[in-house]
């Protein structure tokens, strides 16, 4: 009997091997594409396959100054644009000994925070699609307007922002933006309350995540993986709090973790970081001091050459840069380290041994964005 396009079958000593190409052209795994070896219905071996995107982001860097480099180190990562710049801007201040104003260190956090809200609904929304779930669809992707709007209020651009900059952020607050954000936030919170009832104690979805793709603390150290897939798994380790960065040492807030490791646990832990990102908002808009907002650095900043490796907490987990300077207007090199990359060594892993009808639910659950990762 001939096979379906894409799919390949070979004989071996254990019966008939099935290779199958999942994607590029899944709804969920965009441009990414998976090859997987089944028998029967049990994955023997799969394969990532990133594809390209990208490529050149880093090379690209050498050949324009600070500030324009803004705009296109932001598009591996548009769902979470604040959080690909902050460490970027970070080390530009490192090497050229820039000062930033109180007042932007706030905002700063305040547009990361939202950011990370942005990307999170995004990402579980798509899940719902993963699963068959068309509430968990709409509803995410409907709530995420609320802080597109602010974020929109802010920067004046609703998807890709290019709001931070070395030396501060582009521009300040609008007057009523608190009013609006402290609104808005506490929608968004009743809303989250509602999340638990239509999504996490669904029996569609625990049925398709609990015990499925179970990634164990040792494992998930060895791999490398970061941010809600290694919290997941109980390892509490975040960039906030065990490297703070601008005024997230002066805030009070959680680090969620879970011990099952499994995929309702990589789903699960984003969620209650959601809350943790609304508490953070709210305290920076009461204490935010008032004051300038950027240390203008002129059309061709340059320092006095040197290196400064800064990270964060962004959306997906830690994301790094390493900037090397020599003292010219334009970066020496830029190395770019991001969560999803580091992702790509878990899926082998999980799904080996899995069934094929849980590849979906595990592999969306690590929380991997493939244009980031082809950088």
């Amino acid at each position: 009997m001939p096979l379906p396009p894409g799919m390949q079958a070979e004989e071996s000593e254990e019966g008939r091997i099935l290779t199958i190409s999942v994607g590029p052209q899944h709804p969920g795994s965009g441009h990414f594409r998976l090859v997987v070896r089944v028998d029967g219905d049990i994955i023997v071996d799969a394969e990532p396959d990133p594809g390209y995107v990208h490529r050149g982001e880093e090379k690209m860097c050498e050949y324009r100054n600070w500030i324009q480099n803004i705009p296109h180190l932001e598009r591996p990562m548009i769902a979470d644009s604040c959080g690909i710049l902050y460490p970027f801007c970070l080390a530009c201040e490192e090497i050229g000994s820039i000062e930033v104003p109180e007042r932007a260190k706030y905002i700063r956090v305040i547009m990361s925070e939202i950011n990370k809200c942005i990307f999170e609904l995004y990402w579980l929304g798509i899940y719902g699609i993963f699963l068959g779930h068309s509430t968990m669809f709409m509803w995410p992707m409907g709530d995420r307007e609320l802080l597109i709007d602010l974020a929109e209020m802010a920067t004046g651009a609703r998807v890709t922002h290019a709001y931070f900059v070395p030396g501060g952020v582009r521009n300040d607050l609008p007057d009523s933006f608190k009013e609006k954000a402290i609104r808005q936030l506490d929608y968004f919170k009743h809303r989250l309350d509602q999340y638990k009832d239509i999504f996490y104690t669904n029996p569609l979805f625990l049925d398709r995540t609990e015990g499925v793709g179970v990634l164990s603390a040792e494992d998930a150290i060895n791999l490398g993986v970061t941010g809600p897939v290694l919290r997941a798994s109980g390892v509490e380790h975040d960039i906030r709090k065990v490297e703070p960065y601008d005024i997230y040492d002066q805030l009070d807030f959680k680090v969620h973790v879970m011990k099952t490791g499994d995929s309702f646990a990589r789903t699960y832990v984003p969620y209650l970081e959601m809350y943790e990102s609304i508490n953070i908002i709210k305290q920076c808009l009461e204490k935010m001091p008032s004051g300038p907002v950027r240390t203008k650095l002129g059309p061709n900043p340059r320092g006095p050459g040197g290196e400064a490796f800064k990270r964060v907490e962004a959306g997906r987990g830690e994301l790094a840069y390493y900037v090397v300077s020599d003292g010219t207007p334009k970066p020496y090199r830029v190395k770019l380290s991001v969560p999803s990359f580091r992702q790509i060594a878990a899926m082998p892993h999980l799904l080996k041994g899995a069934k094929l009808a849980d590849m979906p639910a595990i592999y969306w659950s690590l929380n991997y964005w493939p244009v980031e990762a082809d950088r």
